[in-house]
């Protein structure tokens, strides 16, 4: 290949080559010529040698060999050799190297240059390479040429500025005149480079935001003429008037607005116009509406302005475009905590979301219709989230499954409703429900002591129909368990009667345990129930005991360990086994999201102990000098707590040792193994609110702090919400509260945990705010706690 060869000619021979190893000899032999070429001092083509170097780099050749070559032509005096030269610059050059110093003092002097092309070369190359030494050195020059009367140039030299900025922050203060000055040019160029410019300065340094508001009224009325302007080809683009600078301005103001209400108030009435008048049916059009609506969301806007945004994204949620509905339902899932009201409207759109064969759109649809499930709309909501978790895809059906449950549990009109919910769910997608699940079904099962007949019923058909769904299976063989002689007796009328005899209740069990399908926890479960049908059923007892005989030499050793102490029971303890066997007693509830006035649990315990209080007289009083050191190794001692102020402000709980009956400690030897837990606290009472706190020590560092909210008015509290803060050392988990609405006449209470984690042992303290409407206001109040019951 000849030296002098044209570009084309090489670009051609390249292309031609049938191999890699053909086209790297090619481009060898051309590197090998262009070197020479270089080594010559009265080089004429220079700027074609260095053209063909560049395609070389653009394919993927190491080309550096050629970077002082782009010094040497850079300070060329010659136009098409600077031009080739700064091209070389920005392609084979970066900050990080050194060679790049050695061109700062050319483009210094070509910025001072009488053509406005060279000009535009040097700002181009210093705002793409650009360091942070040579920006400083060069920012003055950048501020003369913004205030250039050439158009071009001011341009130009806008986007430099905006390099400068980002590089060295500091010198944003610089450039912050002549930025609010440049919003007076009627060239779109300078008005786009000028409107980032402003941009860049704010993100970079918040203090210069108060500076700037006073330009909102400036970029209104650019904005306006933008929107109101007729038809002008050189900017028009599918009918909207140079939408790239008005998507610009959006943003500007976006950020001019936020947290400011008289900025907001000057620009509602524009993003008012803006929102109507813009046409929605072209994608152009919907990026200018979609960037209204985020700036109207983020700015202190009216309500009628952001429902009119909310209306907009409901629109993009109709939209036959894929992406146009993904950005709508991901706006709308950011606003549905604030406006959810407004977002219910379209609530069927969003549902119709659910059946969309897209992936992305599907996931941001279910999330959004899990978001808006409320107490009003469970049971609707509910049926479309079933249906859609039937024909899910596999890789959302945990997500759904979680997203159910908790809403079940947040929002359940009923506790059969809320059983027959998650039944259908493990029916559907049992094997991706999470872990916690069969105990939290088995939690609600045992509550609902009205429905036992009704739920044994359902899932002991449940496993003769399937047993491939190992949670249900797990749940139906727990209930099968445990009330098998409220399943024999077949006095359920909820459910159309079926023939239930012990042979056929344990021949599902067998079944269970024989089932390839079976896992080693749900085989435990169904020879757990067969052991306890045991004292459920009078005949069939035999059988009983070979069953579970067989498993006394199982290979799992789980499951060997309970066969040999349930043969143990049979033979050694047998008069025991009633005992042992017995069911199961209500378990109180201590779960995020749960009623605690609506716990069965809670009903019954306060009912037996009404019982105990009028059965026997309290005990005497002993001298506390009396068996101390007795009482002090059985745990005599009580927390008692004494509350501070609590119309809010500062609350601080003191706890002190106070002597309990010696009779009390022998009861809770044969009674129960766990303290008797402390009083809450109360730390906040106003406008018939109350905020009541217990404390519970469950390791060295972890507290588990219970919140309580009642409402003792004439009237409804709604909105109830409570936000905790910690000192930094100590890390917060706060768990989603049983509701937000707090019944007149204290009918019921909101519960919310608060998770404490302090591995520091730092004196530990929490602020607590609260808020909540109550007769048509909102109240917010804040309570500070500077010790805790029992810890302290």
């Amino acid at each position: 290949m000849s030296p002098s060869i044209p570009l084309q000619e090489m670009i051609r021979a390249i292309r031609s080559a049938r191999t890699q190893c053909e086209e790297r000899g090619v481009i060898q032999r051309e590197c090998a010529a262009i070197r020479a070429q270089f080594r010559q001092s009265d080089n004429d083509g220079r700027s074609h040698n260095l053209a063909k170097l560049l395609y070389v780099h653009m394919l993927g050749y190491p080309a550096h060999f050629g970077q002082m070559e782009c010094v040497r032509m850079i300070a060329s005096p010659r136009y098409s050799e600077k031009r080739v030269g700064y091209l070389g610059a920005m392609m084979l050059l970066d900050e990080k190297q050194d060679a790049s110093l050695l061109i700062t003092n050319s483009i210094k002097n070509d910025l001072s240059h009488s053509s406005q092309y060279v000009q535009s070369l040097a700002l181009c190359t210093l705002a793409c390479i650009g360091s942070a030494e040579m920006c400083k050195d060069l920012a003055p020059e950048i501020d003369r040429l913004l205030r250039a009367s050439n158009s071009y140039i001011k341009k130009k030299a806008a986007l430099c500025a905006i390099h400068i900025v980002r590089k060295v922050p500091d010198l944003g203060e610089l450039f912050i005149p002549t930025a609010r000055s440049l919003l007076a040019e009627k060239h779109h160029g300078v008005l786009h480079g000028a409107v980032v410019l402003i941009t860049v300065l704010c993100e970079c340094n918040p203090e210069t935001l108060e500076r700037f508001r006073k330009t909102v009224p400036d970029l209104v009325r650019i904005m306006k003429s933008l929107v109101t302007s007729g038809y002008s080809p050189e900017h028009d683009v599918a009918g909207i008037s140079d939408p790239f600078l008005q998507v610009r301005i959006l943003r500007l103001l976006r950020i001019l607005g936020r947290n400011n209400e008289a900025s907001s108030d000057t620009m509602n009435d524009l993003l008012a116009q803006v929102a109507t008048n813009t046409d929605s049916t072209k994608t152009v059009g919907n990026a200018v509406l979609y960037e209204t609506v985020l700036t109207v969301l983020d700015i202190k806007s009216e309500s009628g302005l952001r429902i009119l945004a909310v209306n907009i994204l409901g629109r993009f949620l109709l939209n036959n475009d894929r992406n146009i509905r993904y950005i709508a339902m991901t706006s709308l899932q950011k606003i549905v905590g604030t406006d959810h009201i407004a977002v219910q409207r379209h609530r069927g759109t969003i549902v119709d979301c659910l059946k969309d064969p897209d992936a992305s759109v599907k996931r941001r649809a279910l999330d959004l219709s899990l978001a808006l499930v409320s107490a009003s709309n469970i049971r609707s909501m509910m049926k479309e989230l079933l249906v859609f978790l039937s024909c899910c895809p596999p890789e959302l059906r945990a997500e759904a499954t979680s997203g159910i449950f908790h809403a079940a549990e947040r929002y359940a009109p009923s506790q059969r409703w809320h059983i027959d919910t998650i039944l259908h769910v493990l029916t559907t997608a049992g094997g991706d429900v999470r872990d916690e699940t069969v105990p939290n079904l088995i939690l609600l099962i045992t509550n609902a002591s009205e429905l036992h007949c009704y739920t044994v019923h359902k899932l002991y058909r449940a496993l003769l129909t399937d047993i491939s769904q190992q949670p249900l299976v797990q749940v139906a063989c727990w209930c099968v368990g445990e009330y098998g002689d409220l399943l024999l007796r077949g006095e359920c009328q909820e459910m159309e009667p079926i023939e239930v005899t012990a042979d056929s209740v344990l021949d599902a069990l067998e079944t269970v345990l024989q089932s390839h399908m079976s896992t080693p926890t749900t085989r435990g479960f169904a020879l757990t129930a067969t052991m306890k049908l045991s004292t459920r059923i009078d005949d069939n007892v035999d059988r009983i005991r070979s069953i579970v005989s067989i498993y006394g030499s199982c290979i799992d050793v789980e499951l060997q360990q309970r066969a040999v102490e349930y043969n143990a029971l049979f033979k050694k303890y047998d008069h025991m086994r009633a005992a042992v066997l017995e069911r199961m007693p209500v378990i109180e509830r201590n779960s995020p999201g749960h009623r605690n006035g609506d716990s069965m649990g809670d009903v019954i315990k306060e009912a037996e102990v009404d019982k105990v209080k009028r059965r026997e007289p309290p005990l005497p009083q002993p001298p506390a000098t009396q068996v101390c050191d007795l009482l002090d190794l059985l745990g005599d001692s009580e927390e008692s707590v004494r509350a501070g102020p609590a119309q809010g402000g500062t609350v601080t709980v003191q706890s002190t040792n106070t002597a309990k009956p010696a009779g009390e400690d022998l009861l809770d030897l044969l009674g129960g193994f766990e303290p008797t837990p402390l009083a809450p606290v109360t730390v906040y009472e106003k406008n018939g609110v109350t905020l009541t706190l217990g404390c519970e020590k469950h390791s060295d560092s972890g507290v588990t702090v219970t919140l309580k909210g009642c409402n003792s008015s004439d009237s409804d509290v709604t909105s109830f919400a409570l936000q905790a803060a910690v000192p930094k050392s100590v890390h917060l988990h706060m768990k989603a509260p049983s509701g937000d609405t707090l019944p007149a006449g204290g009918l019921a209470h909101v519960t919310q945990l608060v998770l404490l984690d302090n591995p520091s042992k730092v004196n530990l303290k929490m602020r607590i705010r609260i808020s909540y409407s109550s007769g048509g206001s909102s109240i917010q109040d804040t309570v500070q706690i500077d010790s805790f019951p029992g810890l302290s």
